[in-house]
């Protein structure tokens, strides 16, 4: 299994590892052998540089050290990092930082618009101020005066326009008809860029439908919007959309949108030829899909991809939130008997035995059933607290209350932090229930998690869940 290339990969670490990989084999050192044996079986028996930068290359899942080359460039082409960009004293570069989505936090759209109040000329500033505030008849005017404007990269983060435009969250008075004028005077329907440096990428796609671990909203016009990307040719294969929407919610008509546009078929567009093999195939993406429905009990979803003959049988691939398993035994897993019904009438199979069974039970709810698992195996209690520690966490994302307590009265740590607690996730997913049953159990309210040190108030506050901030108060 190939390894995923480091953030911001760099050409010079890359022509340093080749070179103490070289060493490490003239010195006799097993590591070094091993890595050589593992991805050059048929190496010279003197090896030269050439030969380690081949071994690097293919240890990132390339064929050669140049192809490696150019995937590098290609990204000091569309790597951007638009969450390290501080304030600016130019109001309209200020305005921009401040009124999009850049996934790693909420827009500041209340701080963009005072600006905005403020300096009422950074309105017509530029090309992507005028397209982040949707103004179609500015917008028309600086593409006729300068057609290469539709495409061009500028602001804060070095987005296109049309970037500008999906991912803003400010009021916009025609985003429709803004990105038609730009689509028409040639801006790139498949615009993007790379976080880190890394695949899948961000594009205006991606921009138009929001969501993402942080609940980043969609964009008030996101299925209107997308339909007009996908008519001037964006590629409904977009690894980064199906994940960010896909881990929040249930609804279906953006899924509904990208199946008519071929989700799941074709040749991945122009990302997929830039990034090769870093980017999941159109197959896999569709496969992806049906498995996070299944992990995440998403049964309107389910019910949607298989109409439109999504594979019932996918299976996940190395992709760890899947564990390898089949979408009916994710489904089992997380005691989504509807999700699970409907995948064993299309077809589905898979069978749970063991741990993976008493987890099902506890998810489910079901006490009978994982005491006598339990009570047939002395061991798996012990297993189930140190091999499945995040399974409580996991019930009070989906929701589970009776799962919940359950967890509890079996020994599971009310308080783990993995790296977050149940009551974080809870918090953040404003379920009032869920939190309620959670500090009734004993969940301690002032444990900050370890990604950000917040609390679960700061939580609920970050993601405006104004009943759960009142109860924790």
């Amino acid at each position: 299994m190939a390894n995923r290339l480091p953030e911001n990969p760099s050409l010079d670490h890359l022509k340093n590892e080749a070179k103490q990989l070289l060493r490490g084999v003239r010195a006799g050192e097993i590591r070094a052998l091993a890595t050589v044996g593992g991805w050059y079986p048929g190496a010279p028996s003197e090896l030269r540089l050439a030969d380690t930068q081949l071994v690097v290359a293919r240890k990132y899942g390339f064929t050669s050290w140049p192809q490696l080359r150019a995937h590098l460039a290609m990204l000091g082409t569309f790597a951007r990092r638009p969450h390290e960009v501080g304030p600016s004293a130019d109001p309209a570069t200020e305005f921009l930082r401040l009124s999009g989505l850049t996934y790693h936090g909420p827009a500041r759209t209340e701080a963009a618009a005072r600006l905005l109040e403020t300096h009422p000329e950074t309105a017509g500033a530029s090309v992507w101020t005028m397209a982040a505030l949707g103004d179609a008849a500015g917008t028309a005017r600086a593409v006729a005066s300068d057609p290469a404007s539709a495409r061009a990269s500028g602001g804060p983060f070095g987005w296109e326009p049309l970037l500008y435009l999906t991912c803003s969250r400010v009021a916009q008075a025609d985003a429709v008809g803004t990105a038609r004028v730009l689509l028409e005077a040639g801006a790139d329907p498949n615009a993007g860029y790379l976080p880190e440096g890394l695949g899948p990428p961000f594009t205006a796609l991606t921009g138009a439908l929001g969501g993402g671990e942080l609940g980043q909203p969609p964009h008030p016009r996101d299925l209107d919007l997308a339909r007009v990307l996908l008519e001037a040719g964006a590629d409904a294969n977009d690894g980064r959309a199906l994940y960010n929407r896909g881990v929040m919610g249930d609804d279906t008509g953006y899924l509904e949108l990208l199946l008519e546009f071929g989700l799941g078929g074709g040749d991945g567009g122009p990302w997929a030829a830039r990034l090769g093999s870093v980017q999941d195939s159109p197959a896999r993406m569709l496969a992806n899909t049906v498995l996070t429905a299944a992990l995440r009990g998403q049964t309107d979803r389910m019910r949607c991809l298989l109409a439109h003959g999504a594979p019932a049988e996918a299976k996940s691939d190395a992709h760890v939130f899947f564990g390898g398993h089949t979408a009916l035994e994710l489904a089992l897993l997380g005691g989504h008997t509807e999700v699970a019904r409907l995948l064993s009438d299309a077809g589905a199979s898979g069978a749970l035995r063991g741990l993976d069974a008493a987890e099902a039970a506890i998810m489910r709810g079901d006490r009978e059933q994982a005491e006598h698992l339990l009570g047939a195996d002395p061991g798996l209690a012990g297993q189930l607290l140190t091999r499945r520690r995040d399974l409580l966490i996991r019930a009070a994302e989906y929701g589970r209350v009776p799962a919940v307590r359950l967890a509890c009265a079996l020994g599971f740590d009310v308080n783990a932090r993995l790296p977050s607690t149940a009551l974080h996730k809870a918090a953040r997913a404003g379920d009032l229930p869920m939190v309620r049953a959670l500090v009734e159990l004993g969940a301690d309210p002032s444990v900050r998690e370890h990604d950000y040190d917040a609390t679960p108030l700061e939580w609920a506050q970050f993601a405006g869940q104004t009943e759960v901030v009142d109860f924790l108060r």
